[in-house]
């Protein structure tokens, strides 16, 4: 059992059969509230003696020892709960979607995971991604989404043509540009769609062609050569949900 459990430390066995891994007390008990299906439970003696009644009576359940976890787990130091958790399906554009977040190539899996969490804290719960961008089903990515893997739907598409489609249908599309127009000065429409780039290189020149308006967030200090990609994305939904807001002044 614990031999082809481990197998799903490589993403591609995740991929292959629609799972994802889920570690640590708090992200499991996110995953039982989620309405997630739940495949497969790997736990401690106390852990499960916890969980009795809160376990979906469908899923296969195994009573591991610490060293046993430590050889699924990916994590430095496995704590005492494992689960093997299915994928959802796709979801079509929420109707009442008014702020939405793309990424077009992002790779740090601690970026996405940092703007899911963020997404989550705005009540953001859409993002749309470049077939490059990195999974939302990564195990780093994971762990630093804090749960709100299981709030914001995460779909993978045709970026560019997703764009066009939806600046057709009347959504603002804003880029984050190092040479666009100041954010704090600009008129700011919804709904809208908020394009992240690549850590290194920015927008691709597709996605780029695809904006409806060009922003930068300004560079106060100017000394650094750029913010880090999950913070710009942070600030961003911030500055459109702060306007939207009925406190915001």
């Amino acid at each position: 059992m614990l031999k082809t459990l481990a197998a799903y430390r490589l993403m591609k066995h995740c991929d292959e059969d629609r799972v994802f891994v889920v570690e640590g007390v708090k992200l499991c008990n996110e995953a039982m509230l989620s309405g997630f299906r739940i495949r497969t439970v790997c736990a401690t003696e106390d852990w499960c003696e916890s969980h009795a009644g809160s376990l979906p009576a469908e899923c296969d359940k195994y009573v591991v020892t610490a060293e046993q976890l430590e050889r699924l787990s990916l994590m430095r130091s496995p704590n005492k709960v494992w689960m093997l958790v299915d994928r959802p399906a796709p979801q079509p554009l929420m109707a009442d979607a008014d702020v939405l977040i793309a990424l077009d190539g992002l790779q740090d899996p601690g970026n996405m995971g940092t703007i899911l969490r963020t997404a989550d804290w705005y009540g953001i719960r859409q993002l749309f991604c470049s077939p490059d961008t990195v999974s939302c089903y990564n195990p780093k990515v994971v762990q630093a989404s804090m749960g709100a893997i299981f709030r914001t739907a995460v779909t993978y598409c045709d970026l560019p043509a997703f764009l066009k489609q939806h600046a057709a249908m009347g959504y603002a599309v804003y880029g984050a540009m190092l040479d666009g127009n100041d954010l704090y000065n600009s008129a700011l429409q919804r709904p809208a769609i908020l394009v992240v780039g690549n850590e290194g290189r920015g927008l691709s020149e597709v996605v780029e062609a695809s904006l409806t308006c060009r922003l930068t967030i300004p560079n106060i200090g100017g000394t650094c050569e750029s913010l880090n990609a999950a913070v710009a994305a942070a600030i961003l939904m911030s500055e459109f949900v702060g306007r939207r807001s009925p406190s915001a002044k």
